[in-house]
């Protein structure tokens, strides 16, 4: 019997995913399929030699029991930091509906835990397909607030169908560029402009409803999953370079409000009256708190002064009733999350489930920066929801069903068989033992 610590000198080795993030990270090539979700460098003994070590690595199960303690803890100071902004303006509805909302999210989650990374991504076309028919029906609605964003169900709520759209584009990217490794290292450029007419209509129609931020943070994701999936970094930067001016340009001629927002985070003071006055307010309520804030429920603001005080701007509430220092907790949990889950997708066991975790990170990571960013004056004003914290069912939602398929990459690496689903591997043992079921 073969050694397999010592593979024949013909043997192609398997490298993780942790050598194609690293790979392209630093922009030293890209790579030739060996087979179908598992990559080779085309050049580079060192990495050959490191990958052998790699796969001697323990799968992820601590930095996934560690993602689900710090998911649950953001949650759980969002409820509270919610019924303190929203109390005095609806009573206890906001708090309620978020809770319940929370529930379906941890239904989401368990499903993504129970059925696997890999068979939700067999039906990657169909949800496509779907989310484009929901921002279609979006669209259809009358605007809130001058955007077609939302379907209004009776009874339930509104539905914002493009946080939905972050998980369904990254799902698709992920099986969709792990199937087309060859096209990729043949032809970047033709699997460049494939790729963009496939996600683009979803991109699209989240424009057209007068969604910019979730549109720009949708093509962050796009483009930060081609790249990790090997694609040229010469394929992908003339393309950001040439559509900030073009975006700037129609802005300017088609949505000159649009342009005043993006204006006023230069100088907020000067239009503390007009576009500027959110974000003003915002600034105000950061600098009041301090360093210990005016005390929990404390908030003057947040009384029909601050808009959206409960939704994009509840960190301006958090900075002023529990100061900076507890802003740099909120900050270091997101710093934590976001560390764990790229150790996960670092430690893969295929390269699907490398992009999957990789681009799912993305969109939180980049999601929360741009939040804090736009209550601390950094960004310009752009209703983007703080990731677990801000209420929204929709958000809250899809955030938690994002953590359930990464922490189903990191139960991947530990037990390969796990592309099956939890639920298969029950009915097979359940199967086993019943004399009635036919073999």
């Amino acid at each position: 019997m073969r050694n397999r610590r010592f593979p024949e000198k013909n043997e192609k080795k398997i490298v993780s995913g942790y050598d194609i993030l690293k790979r392209c990270v630093s922009v030293r090539g890209y790579y030739s399929e060996v087979r179908k979700g598992e990559m080779k460098p085309r050049f580079s003994k060192e990495l050959e030699k490191e990958s052998v070590q790699l796969q001697q690595r323990e799968p992820p199960l601590a930095e996934a029991a560690a993602l689900c303690v710090t998911t649950v803890m953001l949650m759980l100071f969002g409820l509270a930091v919610l019924y303190s902004t929203s109390f005095g303006i609806a009573g206890a509805s906001y708090f309620m509906k978020q809770i319940m909302w929370g529930c379906v999210g941890m239904t989401g989650f368990g499903a993504a835990l129970l059925l696997g990374y890999k068979r939700i991504s067999d039906w990657g076309w169909i949800l496509m397909l779907g989310i484009c028919l929901l921002l279609i029906i979006a669209l259809m609605f009358t605007p809130t607030n001058g955007a077609r964003r939302w379907i209004k169900i009776p009874g339930v709520g509104n539905i914002q169908p493009s946080e939905y759209a972050k998980v369904v584009l990254s799902l698709f990217l992920a099986k969709w560029c792990a199937d087309r490794v060859k096209m990729i290292e043949a032809s970047p450029w033709k699997f460049f402009f494939i790729s963009c007419l496939v996600c683009g209509p979803v991109m699209g129609l989240v424009f057209i409803g007068k969604d910019l931020g979730t549109t720009v943070l949708l093509m962050v994701v796009f483009f930060a999953m081609l790249y990790a999936s090997g694609v040229r970094l010469l394929c992908l930067l003339p393309w950001p370079l040439i559509g900030i001016p073009a975006g700037y340009y129609l802005i300017k001629w088609f949505s000159p409000y649009r342009l005043a927002r993006l204006t006023t985070f230069t100088d907020p003071e000067l239009t503390q009256s007009g576009a500027g006055y959110q974000l003003w307010l915002s600034l105000l309520a950061l600098g009041s708190g301090n360093w210990t804030g005016v005390g929990f429920a404390e908030s003057r603001l947040k009384h029909k002064y601050l808009p959206e005080a409960h939704t994009d701007f509840i960190l301006s509430i958090v900075g002023e009733e529990l100061g900076y220092v507890w802003m740099c907790v909120v900050i270091l949990a997101y710093v934590v999350f976001v560390t764990l889950a790229i150790a996960i997708s670092t430690r893969a066991r295929t390269r699907q489930g490398m992009l999957l975790a990789f681009g799912l990170t993305t969109f939180i990571a980049v999601q929360a920066i741009i939040n804090i960013g736009v209550i601390s004056g950094a960004w310009p004003t752009k209703g983007m929801p703080a990731p677990f914290i801000s209420y929204g069912g929709s958000s809250l939602v899809s955030c938690l069903v994002a953590t359930g398929l990464i922490i189903s990459v990191a139960l991947d690496a530990a037990y390969p068989d796990y592309h099956l689903g939890v639920a298969a591997r029950i009915r097979e043992t359940f199967n086993r033992w019943n004399p009635f079921h036919k073999k």
